[in-house]
């Protein structure tokens, strides 16, 4: 192994002391901080681990985490819990403060930015009864934690004295030989005096208040109003001049991005990336936390890729078999095939509505989900890696039949929460067998199921372990996982994997095809998530190009964390079981959860807002857009807020966002005839030039490691610098001066609509409508795009003078007081009458009506089996779609495609 440090880079001083820590034998290189060590990345990253492997680990933390395994340590959990906090909420603090104090002297403000996370520390070793953070010896999270803030607790000016409880544990960490040799080398001892830190952090950029941070315990919550900005980036008068240079090039000439071509298949060197998010269960409408969690995230990313110039093909459908599709077929009085008609149409229209831009929508209802997921069954069955065991199951005797896991509720075996799923505990996140649970009830109604045995196939997942460590440390080592994905797989593999049953007594499911099981159908969890390989097999009957292809294709998974193990365990072993060189993730990433106002989505209560009532509030969906990512769950869960949705509405669209655009606009048609007019760049012009240039390669660098959230605080970073640059020259006022001052007007009103310019292609991913309104109002030249966002970004003047623009008109409405507190009535939950009614007894249903394997009664209009493309349908097709089922069955056989494919979505979004 061989670890490559740079002299004043902060960040190696933590690898430096857990290298001696952990005493792991490792050659150390010293290189200056423009190397670019890692070769497949655009950025230089230091400090970076050459893994025996060839591989590269570039994140500090998850080289920390590495060694600690490499010497034969265990994290514990609580450990790991430091690490992650020091990554998220401590780090961040750091590096502003440290940016404010060494390069700006503004080391009285430090108090406000470090005030959070050190006053959580302290609290939090002042409740512990051991001398350091776990235990009464050092562990590795002491070490990590004192790194991170020896460069400030050194200097004892910037230490509160309030603060003693962590001014001992730092010192007694700092006696450490580890620690006092990492600073050494690292910053020659000197902490904030260190000449090399000043060298260093001059390179970097600085770290925006509440940007590039991710909130939770000791900060500011993620949907909480922003404080000033004082982290303004620090920029020398060569990088100034640099960025001034770049700007004078122009557009360049290059073609527009191309229209895309279907279908789209990989292309011998492009960068081909295949995007795909977790499948909706196709019985549920979907809420705001699932649209997040997994498409529109997406989404965003595609959209960003196809404008990097990138080949990108998005798939997603319904993943549409199971028990709950049977439980809602009963409800309903449908078939199962009828209510999946149904609600994948629903499901369509929603995310049609939100600009959901997919390139495939399907569902796994299909022929070919039937004959992919039997292939890679045979393939597994003939290498060995499944087994035979009898399962004892829970049987409903109520409702007659055995449930499936997400019907049975009970108390978890390992952390007694209560509400624990037959499959999984959202609490801990651990797997569990339905028969494990405490306690446990039919989710259905409510009766206490009984225990009855079944032979059943297990995929063999302690057979496949060696190669699956193996495969995730080159794809967490080498891709951009997050966090979460990262540390909920490392705690299934830690723990041992252990068999894991892959078939089910239902019937509506893809059958086993093994002879002694053919009354049995797939689990979901090995069956839906090769729906994306079944989705992508519709789309395309050159499907292995994508599926196939490791070598030439990177795969992002999108999802919710409680997908996280099925996607990063259990699929890949299934796939690596297969031996058929499939395609697996490359890069893994989880929200958290988004929960409504203070508590959880709930249909049945009428709390919060499902896909289908969004657009009935009047709102735009590319508002919905901006809010949901402005406060996508990244580090910690979040929470929608109608008052905080009004708040970011009216101060960052109307009059951030919105107000600054307008104003360019207007400027030019008000004053210049709607001629943009000459520029002639004085110092402040390229200042501002800079400052633009730099937070447009500051989203680029997010954007390119899904960091969606923090890129769109460029964004309106952006716009707050044109706001702040328009009044301090006041163009409106100087119009009406003398011709230097009407010369300067110009400029001011050149330069802003150009950056104007720079927005509308930044904001694409996010508001596409906005986006094209912008670049309709402005009359962009097309190839605006391909030239901003070539490489690691460019700003350059792509409206030059004489360019003749278009009428410009206000982007945002505000959201009024009134209007918002109707819809958080409306939304907050049933009236106590529509409670009452909803408990009343409700009329069983007749034994046609609940039969879902009856063939529905014929309908008076024939239906041929067709697809709908997913831009085509709408929610009334799910009222023809019912009717349109009749000549259908049940189960979708090879060589008997009955499914009505509409081309759509699928890997379900667990959770409801």
């Amino acid at each position: 192994m061989k670890l490559f440090v740079s002299d004043g880079n902060p960040h190696c001083v933590k690898v430096l002391a857990v290298l001696e820590f952990t005493g792991v034998k490792c050659d150390v290189k010293h290189v200056n901080h423009e190397e670019r060590v890692v070769p497949y990345l655009s950025r230089p990253a230091l400090p970076a681990l050459l893994l025996p492997s060839g591989t590269y680990l570039f994140s500090p933390n998850s080289i920390c985490q590495y060694l600690i395994e490499v010497n034969g340590q265990e994290s514990s959990d609580i450990v790991n819990q430091w690490l992650e906090w020091e990554a998220t909420e401590l780090q961040p603090a750091v590096m502003q403060a440290l940016h404010m104090v060494v390069l700006q002297g503004k080391g009285a403000q430090t108090t406000r930015v470090l005030q959070g996370p050190l006053s959580y520390l302290d609290q939090s070793l002042s409740k512990r009864t051991t001398l350091f953070l776990t235990a009464e010896m050092v562990s590795v999270a002491d070490v990590v934690l004192w790194a991170a803030l020896y460069p400030i607790l050194s200097d004892s000016s910037l230490v509160s004295g309030n603060q003693t409880e962590l001014q001992h544990w730092f010192e007694r960490v700092g006696m450490l030989a580890a620690c006092g040799s990492a600073a050494q080398t690292a910053l020659h001892g000197k902490g904030l005096k260190a000449e090399s830190l000043k060298t260093y952090l001059q390179r970097q950029p600085s770290t925006h208040h509440g940007q590039g941070q991710v909130q939770g315990r000791g900060s500011q919550p993620c949907n909480s109003p922003e404080g000033d900005d004082d982290g303004d980036c620090v920029l020398s008068e060569e990088e100034i001049q640099s960025f001034a240079v770049t700007w004078g090039k122009g557009l360049a000439d290059l073609p527009m991005v191309p229209e895309r071509q279907h279908p789209i298949l990989p292309v011998e060197g492009k960068r081909n990336v295949l995007v795909t998010s977790a499948l909706p269960y196709v019985n549920n409408v979907p809420h705001l936390g699932n649209i997040i969690g997994c498409v529109l995230s997406a989404d965003v990313f595609a959209r960003y890729g196809r404008l990097r110039g990138w080949n990108v093909l998005y798939v997603c459908g319904t993943d549409e078999y199971g028990t709950a599709t049977e439980n809602k077929a009963r409800e309903e009085g449908l078939t199962a095939q009828q209510i999946c008609d149904k609600y994948h149409a629903v499901h369509a229209s929603i995310y049609q509505w939100f600009q959901v831009d997919f390139d495939f929508f399907g569902r796994t209802t299909t022929k070919k989900q039937t004959e992919i997921a039997q292939n890679i069954f045979w393939r597994l069955h003939e290498r060995g890696f499944l087994l035979e065991d009898i399962v004892e199951q829970l049987r409903c005797e109520a409702c007659q039949r055995f449930l499936a896991d997400r019907f049975v509720e009970g108390t978890c075996p390992y952390c007694s929460y209560p509400e624990a799923r037959g499959d999984q505990c959202d609490k801990c996140g651990k797997l569990i067998n339905a028969v494990e649970l405490r306690e446990p009830t039919c989710k259905v109604c409510s009766q206490t199921p009984v225990v009855q045995s079944s032979k059943h196939l297990f995929l063999d997942l302690p057979k496949l372990e060696a190669e699956l460590e193996q495969w995730l440390e080159k794809s967490t080592g080498s891709g951009d996982w997050t966090a979460n994905a990262k540390q909920i797989t490392r705690s299934w593999v830690r723990d041992g994997l252990k068999p894991r049953c892959i078939t089910r007594d239902l019937k509506w499911g893809t059958p086993v095809p093994h002879p002694d099981f053919s009354d049995k159908v797939f689990y979901v969890w090995f069956d839906a998530p090769i729906g994306y390989l079944s989705i992508t097999a519709n789309y395309t009957d050159q499907w292995e190009m994508w599926w196939k292809n490791p070598q030439q294709v990177e795969l992002y998974n999108f999802m919710a964390k409680d997908n996280v193990p099925f996607h990063s365990v259990v699929f890949p072993c299934s796939l690596l079981g297969a031996q058929d060189n499939y395609t697996l993730v490359n890069h893994l990433v989880a929200t958290e959860y988004l929960n409504y106002e203070d508590t959880k989505f709930s249909k049945s209560r009428g709390v919060g807002v499902f896909g289908d009532m969004a657009k009935d509030t009047g709102i735009p969906s590319d508002v919905w857009r901006f809010y949901l990512l402005y406060l996508r769950p990244e580090g910690q869960d979040s929470a929608f807020s109608w008052v905080d949705m009004a708040t970011k509405n009216n101060s960052e669209l109307l009059n951030n966002l919105g107000n600054f655009i307008n104003r360019a606009g207007m400027f030019v048609s008000k004053f210049f005839e709607s001629y943009v007019p000459a520029m002639d760049l004085q110092q402040e012009d390229k200042r501002l030039l800079a400052q633009v240039g730099w937070e447009l390669k500051q989203y680029m660098n997010l954007m390119d490691r899904v960091k969606i959230r923090d890129a769109l605080k460029c964004i309106l970073n952006i716009s707050r610098h044109g706001n702040q640059y328009i009044q301090v020259n006041e163009p409106w006022k100087k119009i009406k001066g003398d011709e230097t001052d009407r010369q300067r007007s110009g400029t001011v009103t050149g330069v802003s609509v150009n950056v104007a310019c720079l927005l509308s292609v930044m904001l694409q991913p996010y508001m596409p409508t906005v986006s094209q309104t912008i670049c309709q109002q402005l009359n962009a030249p097309p190839t605006v795009t391909g030239t901003m966002l070539q490489g690691t970004g460019n700003f350059v003047c792509s409206l030059p003078a004489g360019h003749h623009i278009g009428t410009v008109s206000p982007l945002f409405q505000k959201l009024e007081a009134e209007q918002i507190e109707s819809l958080k009535k409306r939304f907050g939950g049933q009236q106590p009458e529509e409670e009452e009614e909803e408990a009343k007894p409700k009329k069983p249903k007749t034994a046609a009506q609940t039969d879902v394997n009856a063939q529905p009664a014929p309908s008076p209009a024939s239906h041929p089996a067709a697809q709908t493309a997913v831009n085509g349908a709408d929610a009334e097709r799910a009222r023809e779609l019912t009717l349109a089922v009749a000549e259908q069955g049940e189960k979708v056989l090879v060589g008997n495609d009955v499914s009505l494919t509409c081309c759509l979505l699928s890997t379900r979004e667990r959770r409801s």
